[in-house]
């Protein structure tokens, strides 16, 4: 009797503990879930681009950092925004416009938008509706106020630093488009207009003469180079992304499939499983076309006996990833692409031995040379001296495909953890129309590497046990769809 009062009061006094603790326990769940509304406007949560912020503050001092967003579209296109306001703020505003200020430890956010505006463009209402709340920027202010505030900055004769390389968009990187800018305008005698950037800083030398106005380039791109675990993270997502649409090419490829299908294939698996688009258009080479390092004219209709390049990846949440596979059309490598694809294999496996932090580049070629010598191949052999020069290293991989160039340093590259990069391996002989390319991309950690493409067949057992099944393009065929 007293064992069953005992448990009488025990379960009174547990149902009156549930029921004190129920708005407690609700007013959790529902701030999590008002946080998770507020947070998707962005990619990461508000503290992770407050650290990027604080980061940046550390080198400019008491200046102050100015960012210009990317313009709205001309037209009815998709609105991208660029790279490093992506980086700083995630804000996906057109014409927004970022200030750091080093000296008050603040940061502001100056951008125009209504709620039907925000809608349109598939944006949360949230963001317009509590932009500091989601953003966690200190200020937020209209566009408007942005003259007024460099007024009060000249009138205390700050520093601006401000970019003055060109904007990073979709499937761009600054330096190339750097390059590329002053070849075909700047100093084209015909053109000659400054970049965006360019006539900002000449504006602002112009009509707020007591600024003094830096380039602040290089510090973002150093800021850049080295990937949060979070982003480390959403370059995980892309990776397995890019796995499943490599996959799915190479299961789909036959003789009479033309280069089209592949390409569209490629970006419908990307699109189907969460990317924002492709990280670059996608490269496909195949026949006569392995003389070229890149090539999109999709312009073939494969053959038995051709063997194909496919270097392709998504952009998932501004994040690229860059891999690149090998196969031949039929199904069955010939001795000739067993021989040459070998070769890339071993070279492969042998950079990815020596992948680990605190290595240099050129370590990583010597301990690359010392493997292959002892599978009997010499390093000075003419299809192994490109990719063994610096460890298979060809680029860095971030928000750009190739992320922020700027920053390497050749064969003294220390490895360290958070730097991305692509591991690409090439062994082409455009002569026999036979082209290897086995590009993946390696996350260096505390501990060795992460490899963003595994999963992607890499072994000829692999390639050719997968290219018996049929793939998306048969299938449909089969069925008559088209």
């Amino acid at each position: 009797m007293l064992k069953k009062k005992g448990e009488k009061l025990f379960k009174d006094r547990k149902t009156t503990l549930e029921f004190l603790l129920r708005p407690v326990i609700l007013t959790i769940i529902a701030l999590e879930f008002i946080t998770t509304l507020l947070s998707a406007a962005l990619v990461f949560p508000p503290d992770e681009y407050a650290r990027r912020r604080a980061r940046l503050m550390e080198h400019i001092g008491d200046g102050v950092a100015v960012f210009l967003g990317a313009k709205a579209p001309c037209s009815d296109y998709r609105f991208y925004q660029n790279n490093d306001l992506i980086y700083f703020c995630g804000v996906e505003i057109p014409n927004a416009i970022l200030v750091v200020d080093g000296q008050k430890k603040e940061s502001l956010l100056f951008f125009n938008m209504s709620e039907k505006e925000a809608e349109s463009e598939g944006l949360p209402l949230s963001l317009i509706r509590e932009p500091q709340k989601v953003t966690g920027i200190d200020k937020v202010l209209p566009l408007e106020q942005f003259p007024g505030y460099l007024t009060g900055l000249n009138n205390q004769g700050r520093t601006v630093y401000t970019m003055f390389y060109p904007e990073e968009l979709m499937r761009e990187n600054s330096r190339e488009k750097y390059n590329a800018l002053q070849r075909t305008m700047v100093l084209d005698l015909f053109d000659q207009r400054l970049t965006k950037e360019l006539q900002f800083v000449f504006q602002l030398r112009n009509k707020f003469p007591r600024l003094r106005v830096e380039d602040v380039s290089a510090v973002v791109w150093d800021l850049r180079k080295y990937k949060s675990p979070a982003e480390i993270e959403v370059l995980r997502q892309a990776g397995r992304i890019g796995v499943k649409a490599h996959r799915a090419v190479i299961q789909a490829t036959r003789p009479g499939v033309t280069e089209k299908e592949l390409a569209a294939l490629f970006e419908y698996v990307c699109l189907k499983e969460g990317a924002q688009d492709l990280a670059f258009n996608t490269i496909i080479m195949s026949g006569k076309n392995h003389a070229f390092g890149h090539y999109h004219a999709y312009d073939r209709t494969l053959r038995d006996g051709d063997f194909v390049i496919l270097d392709a990846g998504p952009d998932y949440e501004y994040y690229n990833v860059d891999l690149s596979t090998s196969f031949p059309v039929n199904g069955k490598f010939t001795p000739r692409q067993k021989e040459l694809y070998q070769k890339a294999l071993l070279v492969r496996q042998a950079c990815l031995n020596s992948y680990r932090p605190g290595i240099t580049l050129r370590q990583v070629s010597e301990e690359v040379k010392k493997y292959l010598k002892e599978k009997g191949l010499s390093p000075d052999d003419s299809d192994l001296r490109g990719p063994v020069r610096f460890g298979g290293y060809n680029h860095s991989v971030g928000l750009g495909t190739h992320d922020v160039q700027a920053t390497f340093s050749g064969p003294n590259e220390v490895l360290k953890p958070g730097y991305v990069f692509s591991c690409d391996i090439q062994v082409i002989h455009p002569e026999e129309q036979i082209g290897i390319r086995l590009e993946d991309n390696i996350v260096i950690t505390e501990n060795g590497y992460i490899n963003l493409g595994e999963g992607l067949p890499r072994t000829i057992e692999e390639i050719e046990e997968l290219m018996k099944k049929d793939g998306v393009i048969q299938v449909l065929k089969k069925n008559k769809v088209y």
